[in-house]
């Protein structure tokens, strides 16, 4: 194998765990941030002028608080969860394409650490095993309220993760492929799949929210029925694994739905410019970020009850109905090759969503 391609893949992989880790730093102090201007606040404004090095400050005082273990843990799983979990959020994306193919140093780099055929069979794969990770800590920390956290957020993935992989599905119908790097060029030419598949990328977008366990959907650490759910025992630095892994699923999440259903690094120039496209990205992500952030300033937490009848009775019908009104439309516009046919699927899909959330509101209020 060529020596050149196994240090391409090994620099394209540090670069993109550098990314993540950093990002994961300095999204906490762009939520802050957010979150202050939103509720008419400062936020941190102390550390480094304009509050810019409190993330630094924020480490380094979690790489100096006390690591506690319970007497009555299981202590080899209890410091083994926190990795279960924050290893699948940094490998996620590696699917995931930042840009096309750029010249350095007088080679093709493709800006992508693997393009697979089924890349979406990837992401779907790895962003079930983090669920695991939870679970063996609730469980590990020999704690009634630790373990109800671990036991409500395994019923919360899989419960939302069955309208996510349905969400997938839009996508490959329209591309014919799995591949995210095809899915991402095919909407160069046919534009955003979030016009297409409107109600595919709003499914995905909520379904996202509460398998990174944020606001309204974060019952597996709702402080005030359970202290502070799956992590209630960790501390120092294994609390911050845990912390890590949701803020860059945060960002693993954003990346996807803006490949899946945003163009990815598609933009204006970029075939002129092809280091442009992580630019793209970049801003894509930032966006997506702030919608999640913002959707916790403005929405109160679900009560756990409703929370699943949410994901059940509407999310998983409408994605479903959604895969099947595509695959419809997709033979109209085999058979009767007019794009009026493709202009078909966000029209049915809309009004289908229309008559299930109206059937819900009725089945909820009696009216």
């Amino acid at each position: 194998m060529d020596f050149a391609l196994i240090l391409e893949w090994i620099i394209k992989s540090v670069i993109l765990l550098i990314s993540l880790i950093t990002g994961f730093a300095y999204l906490t102090f762009y939520e802050r941030k957010a979150l202050a201007r939103i509720q008419v606040r400062l936020g941190p404004n102390r550390a480094g002028p304009g509050g810019w090095l409190q993330p630094i400050a924020d480490a380094v005082k979690l790489i100096f608080k006390e690591e506690l273990v319970p007497a009555k843990a299981d202590k080899v799983i209890f410091i083994l969860a926190p990795i279960i979990t924050v290893i699948p959020a940094l490998t996620i994306l590696a699917v995931v394409p930042w840009g096309g193919t750029v010249p350095f140093f007088g080679r093709q780099i493709d800006l992508t650490i693997s393009n697979v055929s089924v890349g979406l069979l990837y992401i779907t794969a790895i962003a079930s095993i983090s669920v695991y990770g939870i679970v063996l800590a609730g469980w590990s920390s020999n704690n009634k309220y630790a373990m109800m956290g671990g036991i409500r957020s395994s019923a919360q993935m899989i419960s939302y993760e069955i309208a996510l992989g349905l969400a997938f599905v839009g996508p490959i119908l329209l591309s014919g492929s799995m591949n995210v790097n095809e899915i991402v060029i095919v909407q160069k030419d046919i534009g955003w799949f979030a016009i297409w598949q409107p109600l595919g990328a709003v499914v995905f977008l909520i379904a996202t929210l509460a398998e990174v366990n944020r606001a309204p959907f974060d019952m597996p650490e709702a402080e005030q029925e359970l202290t502070a759910g799956y992590h209630t025992e960790y501390s120092g630095m294994k609390f911050a694994l845990f912390f890590m892994a949701e803020y860059i699923k945060m960002i693993a999440v954003s990346a996807i739905a803006a490949a899946l259903f945003f163009g990815g690094y598609h933009g204006p120039f970029v075939d002129q410019v092809p280091w442009l496209g992580p630019v793209y990205l970049f801003i894509k992500v930032l966006v997506l970020l702030f919608g999640m952030i913002w959707v916790r300033a403005t929405l109160p937490r679900f009560r756990y009850d409703r929370l699943m009848a949410f994901g059940w009775k509407l999310m998983f019908p409408l994605a479903l109905g959604n895969v099947f009104l595509t695959a419809v439309g997709l033979v109209l516009y085999d058979q009767l090759g007019s794009s009026l046919a493709m202009w078909s699927i966000p029209i049915m899909t809309l009004a289908f969503a229309a008559l299930v959330v109206y059937w819900a509101r009725r089945s909820i209020t009696g009216r």
